[in-house]
């Protein structure tokens, strides 16, 4: 027994010395970008101003608004609030910045493909359903989204949606809407499909913002991920029990997976304290336990299919009970 802990023991050792290695690496690499406030310049705009901005950002000027439209947006009361106030709130990005610039970094790593993209910040009336937006060029971030969960622009938002407004959550979204550029998955059409589906995109997140907690990456409060992790033995055996890992019920991603206020097992003290979207956790932990027994490269993880991954990860949660 104690040779099988020793030679655990130096597994560890020699994994912890390998990621600290390549995190090494990739603080080397060099990114390069400058955040372009484009809230701040149409914000403080007249309408004369309007051609110059139309050539430098043409892209935030779809051909079908003619240029009236954008005169009467830049003088709308409703529209100078939300800009006044978002560059209140986003004074400073230089935080912001230096996450995005970790991202960047580990993409770069892990996908040499990369290429760095102009980087933008814009409003958006506070579209919480397009928080960012990425091209292999762009990326537009709707600061008006991130302006923390509080703010009274957000007052007829549910909780559970604006919980994560919050200006540390916008690297994390950037990560995620990475992870499905980069993803490749057969139509979802069991919920183990859907739960590593999410999964890599979570374990994406672990590659590539490593710097950021575990609750942020999942959107979770500390509470809720302590909640998940404690419960992880009974959710799994529910889930077997319930026999519901190849079902293809349509209402089983609004119970498990989708953004909600918490998960309907229909069991009512777990309904109450579970947070939601619990199959996104499990499924991140199944991708997890795939990945430390097998030798596989995060591009063949992302495009590999769900019954694979299932099939190869050994997945069995210990009993906390």
């Amino acid at each position: 027994m104690k040779y099988v802990v020793s030679l655990l023991l130096v597994f560890c050792l020699f994994s912890c010395e390998d990621q600290s290695q390549v995190e090494n690496d990739i603080e080397k690499i060099d990114i390069d970008f400058v955040v372009e406030r484009f809230d701040k310049a149409f914000g403080s705009a007249t309408p004369e101003d309007l051609p110059k901005l139309k050539n430098a950002y043409p892209f935030m000027f779809p051909e079908q608004y003619p240029d009236e439209f954008w005169e009467a947006r830049m003088q709308d009361t409703l529209q100078q609030q939300l800009m006044t106030e978002s560059s209140r709130v986003f004074e400073d990005f230089r935080t912001e910045k230096d996450d995005i610039t970790g991202l960047f970094q580990h993409l770069s790593y892990y996908f040499p493909e990369f290429r760095v993209p102009r980087v933008i910040t814009t409003t958006s009336s506070v579209d919480y359903r397009n928080k960012v937006i990425i091209t292999d060029t762009i990326v537009l971030i709707s600061i008006d989204t991130y302006l923390g969960k509080d703010h009274e622009f957000y007052g007829g938002i549910q909780n559970y949606l604006k919980t994560n407004f919050e200006r540390n959550q916008i690297v994390v979204d950037l990560a995620a809407a990475y992870a499905e550029k980069y993803s490749y998955q057969m139509a979802r059409k069991t919920l183990l499909d859907e739960m590593i589906y999410y999964g890599k995109q979570l374990y994406f997140k672990d590659l590539m913002i490593p710097f950021v907690s575990d609750a942020e990456k999942i959107g979770y409060t500390k509470a809720q991920l302590e909640w998940a992790e404690e419960n992880e033995w009974f959710i799994w055996n529910h889930f077997i029990g319930e026999e519901l890992l190849y079902d293809t019920n349509a209402k089983l991603p609004s119970r498990f997976i989708n953004p909600a206020p918490f998960s309907k097992f229909y069991l009512e003290q777990v309904d109450n304290e579970s947070p939601g979207r619990i199959g996104q956790y499990i499924g991140w932990q199944i991708v997890k336990s795939y990945m430390s027994k097998n030798t596989v490269t995060i591009k063949n993880m992302l495009t590999a299919e769900p019954t694979e991954i299932f099939n190869s990860s050994n997945y069995k949660p210990k009993d906390n009970g």
